[in-house]
């Protein structure tokens, strides 16, 4: 497996605006088949999808995001809700990807929420949308109870990174490795957006009703940021969306992508193939 360095390095850098500030991007494959934009979760970076971008940049270009206020990117001007995120997006994908409409669109978790604003700017156009481990659909959020981690150094440091894994992110303990702590690590220290508090809204619901496109939907089956309401979520999203395809992964947690890769990437896959 390539290691991040590895990664980084393979990658074209872009920046685009960001109020004052900068927006950066990572894109791997620049020119290959139907672009790939992978948005990630809260408090998170472009290393959420750290398995996905070698599988899917074999084929095809991938355009992974730092969103405003997260990573690498500066912070967004205003109060960083999804749709002025989403309009920041918005303006660096025209930049980089001038033809949108050759492109799948995926978030993860805050990143859905903020895609889904993307896709229901008007005059937006996409292959598809697909989001995934996505809240702000109207229904109560789980119960994850976080430890501080930024008062702690060394291994508490390690430990507060790990239970806050297992609390929210990813299921099986077993499926905590280092590279998983490592980016969390990273992820935690950048981190500046707040986005916790618009999970247990209805904004994604309500701009996915204004998304015309093909709409899919992944979650692990074992999702701590859903659960119990895990199937209230997926009711109110077929109430939203009928259409919407929804794939589960069994056994994973809200981290799905991380934890179990190979079957989350042949999920995706089959929902892409429904873009054509």
């Amino acid at each position: 497996m390539q290691t991040l360095d590895d990664l980084r390095r393979a990658a074209t850098r872009h920046a685009t605006p960001c109020g004052a500030g900068r927006m950066v991007w990572h894109q791997w494959n620049a020119g290959a088949g139907h672009p790939l934009v992978l948005l990630h979760g809260g408090s998170g970076s472009w290393r959420h999808w750290v398995r996905q971008i070698p599988a899917f940049a074999a084929t095809r270009a991938v355009l992974a995001a730092d969103l405003p206020g997260l990573g690498e990117s500066d912070d967004p001007p205003g109060a960083g809700d999804p749709p002025e995120l989403a309009a920041i997006v918005a303006e660096g994908l025209a930049a980089i990807l001038p033809d949108t409409a050759a492109a799948d669109l995926v978030g993860f978790s805050f990143g859905a929420n903020v895609a889904g604003h993307v896709a229901a700017r008007p005059g937006a156009r996409f292959r598809s949308l697909t989001i995934v481990g996505a809240g702000a659909l109207g229904v109560a959020r789980g119960e994850t109870p976080l430890r501080r981690v930024r008062d702690k150094e060394g291994e508490a440091r390690r430990a507060a990174h790990r239970h806050n894994l297992a609390s929210l992110m990813i299921a099986d303990p077993a499926r905590i490795d280092d590279l998983a702590l490592d980016i969390q690590e990273w992820n935690t220290v950048h981190a500046r957006t707040r986005s916790r508090g618009f999970a247990a809204t209805a904004m994604l619901r309500d701009a996915l009703r204004l998304w015309p496109g093909k709409l899919g939907a992944i979650w692990g089956s074992l999702d701590q940021a859903a659960a119990p309401q895990l199937p209230a979520r997926i009711e109110a999203l077929r109430e939203a969306r009928p259409d919407a395809a929804v794939e589960l992964v069994e056994g994973a947690g809200h981290w799905v992508q991380y934890e179990a890769p190979a079957e989350f990437d042949a999920a995706l896959s089959r929902l892409l193939g429904r873009a054509v």
